[in-house]
């Protein structure tokens, strides 16, 4: 899917272009702002864009039909005209109006935050799934800024009966045709939605627990996920780089088999459309017995992305947003460990070692997988309790059950009954596991 008529026009990948981060007075953020200058040059560098300067801009004063104040529109110009720049990436909201006269200003392609995250969406969404969620969220984009792009529809013309009466306007008719795609749209999403439930209740049936991986995008969720699957799922330096969940078996100590489930990162200030329209993607993680929280602890914004990732659990209902407490299991996995200095890494060290949800690693060079699998383990097995069972001998499809998936601790002989002779099983087995078993 490629959505480049709509946002970058003629401007594609290798594009010389200018980041600028508005620095708007009065408005609280959640990176400083220099950090949010370098996410805005991440997510340029994502969809192939060439950056030939970048600055943050302080804002006094929002205008409303430009942002920037005209002293700073001109300054932009200069710059541009200075780096033979052919696109302004604008790390922030704008406006259709906005958008529409700075590119008149500046005489370029602008394009802001929202338009650009959607972008690298539409190149990098690889199922059926992630391709309808992401051109639901560009319709959802682009319908108010037809006035923008489409300028040359603004001319009447006529119809007949429902397609369209005398007088409407061809933006109006076009308008008309994106709600329609975006009701057709959100009926797929939904029939997905359903089948995604589906799959979740077979998953419940199944007796193997599911791990997700969640964190803030560029973490280093992908490689871990490689890592310790084996699997070859994209994991690139650059922000966004998986959008579709992924699901591999892993081993376990003490569990013999588990789901390992790879998600799309968060980030700060995503656009509301595709808070929305990946919310299916992110309801995977709800139904995880264990959360591993990867986090990038060589990156300096470390504490503010971890505030974003759970900020992004309460809004799934994993985190309760009174009390702060989690319904499930959650595991800070420190990653990037080999790229701290050792006086940092002595620092985290000691932080690390005085909890238990904790667990420095290095996705890269191996350093405290052993630690983290091990750790996985014990948070997996920690609800299992001990249960006495006794079953016909005769009855060899539940009894192999009890070996595959609990821990039998005892199997012998029991008293004879009127229907034969009877095996009596000291097993342990989890919740989960005793409620499947008793389904059989």
């Amino acid at each position: 899917m490629s959505f480049d008529d709509d946002l970058l026009g003629e401007v594609s990948r290798g594009a010389r272009a200018l980041v600028v981060c508005p620095d708007i007075r009065g408005v609280t953020y959640d990176l400083d702002a220099d950090n949010r200058l370098l996410e805005a040059e991440g997510l340029a560098l994502a969809i192939g864009i060439q950056i030939e300067d970048s600055f943050v801009l302080p804002v006094r004063e929002v205008r409303p039909n430009l942002l920037f104040g005209a002293g700073q529109v001109e300054n932009i110009r200069i710059a541009c005209e200075q780096n033979e720049a052919e696109l302004v990436v604008v790390d922030g909201a704008l406006s259709p109006i906005q958008q529409r006269n700075l590119e008149d200003k500046l005489a370029r392609k602008v394009i802001d935050r929202t338009g650009l995250i959607l972008e690298i969406f539409g190149e990098r969404a690889a199922t059926a799934e992630g391709r309808l969620q992401v051109e639901l969220a560009h319709l959802d984009y682009q319908q108010s800024r037809l006035v923008r792009s489409w300028t040359h529809l603004e001319r009447q013309r006529g119809g007949y009966g429902f397609l369209g009466g005398p007088g409407e306007t061809q933006i109006e008719a076009d308008r008309r045709m994106i709600r329609q795609r975006m009701g057709r749209l959100r009926k797929q999403l939904e029939q997905v939605r359903k089948t995604r439930g589906l799959h979740r209740e077979r998953r419940d049936r199944a007796p193997w627990p599911v791990v997700a991986l969640v964190g803030y995008t560029n973490a280093g969720k992908s490689t871990l996920f490689n890592r310790l699957t084996g699997a070859e799922v994209m994991a690139e330096d650059l922000l966004f780089a998986t959008l579709d969940p992924t699901m591999r078996a892993i081993t376990l100590p003490g569990v013999e088999k588990a789901i390992l489930s790879d998600t799309v990162g968060f980030i700060s200030d995503l656009p509301t459309q595709l808070v929305a329209a990946f919310r299916a993607t992110l309801e995977e993680v709800t139904a995880a017995d264990v959360i591993c929280h990867v986090r990038d602890m060589s990156n300096p914004s470390a504490e503010a992305q971890k505030s974003q990732v759970l900020d992004v659990l309460t809004g799934l209902g994993v985190i309760e947003e009174k009390g702060g407490t989690s319904s499930i299991p959650i595991l800070e996995i420190w990653n990037k460990w080999d790229l701290l200095g050792e006086e940092r890494s002595q620092e985290l060290g000691s932080v690390a070692a005085s909890s238990t949800d904790i667990v420095p690693a290095s996705a890269i060079s191996g350093e405290g997988i052993d630690n983290l699998l091990e750790k996985l383990g014990e948070m997996l097995t920690a609800r299992a309790s001990i249960h006495e069972i006794e079953l016909p001998a005769s009855d060899g499809r539940r009894i192999a059950w009890l070996h595959a998936h609990g821990e039998v601790l005892v199997e012998e002989d029991a008293k004879k009954e009127e229907g034969g002779p009877m095996r009596r099983f000291v097993v342990r087995l989890n919740p989960k596991e005793l409620g499947q078993f008793e389904t059989l």
